[in-house]
């Protein structure tokens, strides 16, 4: 009989040969290690260390005589303390197994709070005003279509739109300038500002993102659905990442304070060209970020005639005839926003 794991031997930790030894000598008063060697097809060596080994386990005894012959004892006596030892082994192996699992399941546990996925759209902008309100440092924000908007949203995607930062929390804001022209971003944009929030454009954000004090980060787990839910980012590891990829962005944006929108007073700068005013000088900052005339139009709250009067008379002062030459030839001049790219 071959000794399988669907055999009963399986269980005592025998390996095959020493299972067909002890199946050979249990049917036998005796016998020598070459007639074993022989019915269980196995060298004398191998044989011999099977024979030493069931001896050690006190599955058979060496009857002294030359050559020496070898016998079962009965295997009730002999099987019987060797299982129950296999049994008090299982036991433990089974008690360090649950040991192993508390560690794995305390250490998946402490994974899962380092990055959460959050799929309800509503406990998605409760966290954000969470985040957003228990902020005490300075809040990063990457802004870029499509937005969740809409009356579906519910009382807490309301809440998160009128959500502000806490007085005395920094607030550095980066929208894509084509994603800057509906009415819900460009309003949130402008709130931003009130408290002495910064704001950036540029033509390309590669991902909507929020980051809280430089410790948690708010973003979406599909970039074109960012309804569908969000992830909730701990690891320190992964915020640092999205803090140095917010800060290359940001080195690279355009400056936009909005102040020359046609409902603010337009500030003067004494040390500006004088041939240039502060709204051309916002315009052509705009329009050097690959605004178009219309989106330019909203963000400052004038008409597309005027900023199309505007980037006219910048282009006879300048000589210049395309909107590249416009804005190349306005950078030199230093007319543009510290920051503006071209």
């Amino acid at each position: 009989m071959d000794v399988t794991s669907h055999s009963p031997w399986a269980g005592t930790g025998l390996d095959p040969l020493s299972g067909r030894v002890l199946e050979y000598l249990v049917g036998r008063p005796s016998a020598d290690c070459l007639a074993v060697a022989d019915a269980v097809r196995a060298s004398p060596e191998e044989t011999e260390r099977a024979l030493e080994a069931l001896e050690a386990a006190l599955l058979v005894i060496r009857v002294e005589a030359r050559p020496p012959r070898w016998k079962a004892v009965p295997p009730r006596s002999s099987l019987g303390p060797l299982l129950a030892r296999r049994r008090g082994e299982l036991a433990r192996t089974e008690l360090y197994m649950e040991r192993l699992h508390e560690i794995y399941d305390s250490a998946s546990r402490a994974q899962t709070h380092l990055v959460e996925a959050v799929e309800d759209g509503a406990e998605v902008a409760a966290r954000y005003v969470h985040l957003l309100r228990s902020s005490s440092h300075e809040v990063l924000h990457l802004a870029k279509p499509p937005y969740v908007t809409g009356p579906s949203d519910g009382p807490a995607h309301a809440d998160a739109a009128q959500a502000a930062v806490r007085e005395g929390v920094r607030l550095r804001s980066v929208y894509e300038t084509e994603g800057l022209t509906d009415t819900v971003s460009l309003e949130t944009a402008l709130r931003g500002t009130v408290g002495g929030g910064r704001l950036r454009l540029s033509a390309h954000v590669p991902i909507k993102l929020v980051l809280f004090d430089a410790t948690t980060a708010l973003l979406p787990l599909h970039s074109d659905r960012p309804s569908t839910g969000s992830l909730v980012v701990r690891s320190p590891a992964l915020v640092h990442a999205l803090v140095a990829l917010f800060e290359t962005i940001w080195e690279h944006a355009t400056p936009a304070t909005l102040e020359s929108r046609q409902d603010s007073p337009v500030p003067r700068q004494g040390r500006e060209p004088a041939q240039v005013d502060e709204r051309t000088r916002e315009i052509l900052s705009l329009m050097a970020t690959g605004m178009k005339d219309d989106a330019i139009a909203r963000v400052l709250n004038v008409s597309r005639r005027t900023v199309q009067k505007h980037v006219s008379e910048a282009g006879s002062a300048l000589g210049a005839r395309t909107r590249f030459q416009i804005a190349l030839l306005a950078a030199e001049r230093g007319w543009l926003r510290q920051g503006a790219v071209t």
